[in-house]
């Protein structure tokens, strides 16, 4: 039987750095985003995403890539509400023009602004619906 000291726990920082790494990369893959765009979002480099689908890599709560990947995952959740878990319209109106953001969302989320306006808007789309 372990002792409670031979027992590794987690603490609640790396518990929250292995679910939101793991719901940006999922959200990425769901959403048909390419690992070089995940990274260009979040501002890390593609070999850090790589890192990241290897579990080599957590996404670090004292750094900007935080803040984007929760805007990100929330991109994702406002998204997948409104689309009722459509899966292909989550994809289709992400990689489509959008006459209301005027561009691309897949386009504007590149920047920290365009990741923030997309997501506002898609608040905004929910509180509508």
């Amino acid at each position: 039987m372990r002792t409670h000291a031979e027992v590794k726990t987690e603490t609640a920082e790396a518990r929250d750095s292995r679910v939101l790494t793991r719901a940006t990369l999922r959200a990425a893959e769901l959403l048909d985003v390419s690992q070089s765009t995940l990274a260009r979002i979040l501002g890390v480099s593609a070999a850090t995403v790589t890192r990241m689908r290897q579990e080599a890599y957590r996404l670090d709560p004292r750094r900007k890539e935080w803040e984007l990947a929760l805007l990100f995952v929330r991109l994702f959740r406002s998204l997948d509400s409104i689309v009722g878990g459509r899966e292909a319209h989550a994809k289709a109106w992400l990689h489509s023009d959008n006459r209301a953001l005027a561009n691309k969302p897949i386009d504007l989320i590149l920047k920290v602004s365009g990741l923030v306006q997309v997501v506002n808007y898609l608040d905004a789309s929910r509180g509508r619906a």
